[in-house]
């Protein structure tokens, strides 16, 4: 029986060498494993995201409670606030106070209407002798004039004289001046055109909308001809401007650039479907305000060189590669980009994940601290706040710095975290440059707000038809800029 069980147990018995192949195919498939686990986790965000894109707030605002129950003391605390008394009484005064929002502007006109009793009926239904005025009560209404359209004659007349028509050979025919048209050979009006222009750019009211709406004053108007006023306004008024305030922002020392995609049905020798840009190039908050407008076909380094060439200083920009290789500049991060990765980290986290959540939370607290600070020194004039940032933001950003090496080397780099702590890393010595100056901002946020009206006006355009279309809007929208800031600017 010895040697029957003796033959089973060698019968299961592996060699070394199978042994080993074992192992290093258990080892392999853990590796694939942990792949997939990190492929899935990532489409797992990317999931997330997208659900929250499509259906959640845009809103990066974070609650400051959150992530912050051990830090109460620090956040709460107050070195000026005066101690408490044993004995205090609190008195409470109700009143009625109008919301900003509804009140009237006191510098409109005013239209009063006044309504008295007929003096027959002034009589005192009691004693019947003579009512006087004691008060009055007033209530005050809002009227709106609807837009008003008119035909203007422009007439002239044509003189000459009797006397040389009789006596001599010829006659001196004189004309009265007359202002030029705003457009030769058409009717339009600078009042219609800067109308139809404010609709379209400022209000983001497509030509057919306006097309339409002039139909109901009984106005056939084509949305061809506005689209050629706009285009022969923007070239033969409006890009004078548009020099003028480009010559003045190259002499400045803070700019702001951005730039966001727009496409162009009929260009030469380009597909309906490319995309070209709409660059943004705008003045630093001390400065006067100027916002410039430049279409280009392509996203290359060679646009923004072009148009900032003889500028020297500090420009904001995001993380966009292409304005590195302007000469004489010195970028300055965004820190609202930085911080938008670790809002879509915290977005893309599954809701048991407390403990990575946590680490994104903390991560995102150093960013909100950073902008506390800028909040804080708000009203101080430039050399005051860089003092005040090197003694309150430098820290911060020394620990933020070390906190994003450690977590570096314990978060997968494809991961929604991993790739924020990337980009803070990668463009770190940009990030940090708002610290050399005190008249620098910590974000580009100017460059962002003045290129979202144009991004909501996209939604409703869709589309420019032609390249001079889209020029012709860079300018005008550089024309309702200097309309918002003309006292500011000239």
């Amino acid at each position: 029986m010895k040697p029957k069980h003796k033959a089973k147990d060698e019968k299961h018995k592996y060699s070394q060498e199978e042994f080993e192949k074992l192992q290093d195919k258990c080892a392999l498939l853990e590796h694939k494993v942990d792949e997939l686990t990190a492929a899935l986790t990532w489409y797992e965000e990317q999931f997330r995201l997208s659900k929250h894109k499509q259906f959640g707030s845009s809103r990066e605002k974070t609650d400051n409670k959150q992530g912050r129950l051990f830090d109460e003391a620090e956040l709460v605390s107050d070195a000026k606030a005066k101690e408490p008394v044993l004995e205090e009484t609190i008195t409470y005064k109700r009143s009625k106070k109008k919301s900003k929002k509804d009140r009237l502007p006191e510098e409109l006109p005013v239209e009063r209407v006044e309504y008295r009793i007929a003096e027959e009926d002034r009589d005192c239904p009691q004693c019947s002798s003579t009512l006087h005025e004691m008060s009055e009560e007033v209530r005050k209404e809002l009227i709106v004039i609807p837009a008003q359209v008119k035909v203007k004659e422009h007439v002239r007349y044509v003189y000459t004289c009797r006397s040389c028509e009789k006596d001599d050979i010829k006659t001196p025919v004189i004309t009265a001046p007359m202002p030029a048209p705003a457009i030769p050979g058409s009717f339009a009006s600078s009042s219609l055109i800067s109308f139809i222009m404010n609709r379209k750019y400022n209000e983001a009211i497509p030509l057919y909308r306006q097309e339409q709406q002039f139909k109901n004053y009984g106005i056939d108007l084509s949305r061809q001809s506005m689209a050629n006023w706009m285009i022969q306004s923007s070239e033969k008024w409006l890009k004078h401007f548009c020099e003028h305030m480009h010559s003045l922002l190259l002499d400045l020392d803070i700019l702001h650039a951005d730039e966001t995609t727009l496409q162009v049905l009929q260009e030469e020798d380009r597909k309906a479907s490319s995309k070209s840009y709409m660059w943004l190039y705008a003045s630093g908050k001390t400065d006067k305000p100027i916002f410039l407008y430049d279409y280009r076909t392509t996203r290359a380094s060679k646009h923004p060189q072009n148009m900032l060439k003889g500028f020297k200083g500090y420009l904001h920009v995001d993380a966009y590669g292409g304005y590195k290789k302007i000469p004489d500049v010195k970028i300055v991060g965004c820190w609202s980009h930085a911080r938008r990765n670790f809002v879509e980290a915290l977005r893309a986290m599954p809701e048991k994940g407390a403990s990575l959540s946590s680490v994104v939370e903390e991560g995102l607290k150093f960013c909100n601290q950073l902008f506390s600070i800028e909040r804080q020194l708000a009203d101080e004039t430039p050399d005051r706040r860089y003092l005040l940032r090197w003694e309150k933001s430098r820290p911060v950003l020394d620990d933020f710095l070390t906190w994003l090496k450690k977590k570096q080397k314990q978060t997968l780099p494809k991961s929604a975290l991993g790739k924020a702590i990337l980009y803070c890393l990668n463009h770190w010595d940009n990030l940090e440059n708002y610290m050399l100056d005190g008249r620098l901002e910590i974000s580009n946020n100017r460059a962002e707000r003045a290129i979202k009206p144009f991004v909501i006006g996209r939604k409703n355009f869709l589309f420019a038809n032609t390249p001079k279309g889209a020029t012709a809007r860079s300018v005008l929208e550089i024309a309702l800029e200097i309309r918002e800031n003309r006292q500011n600017i000239f």
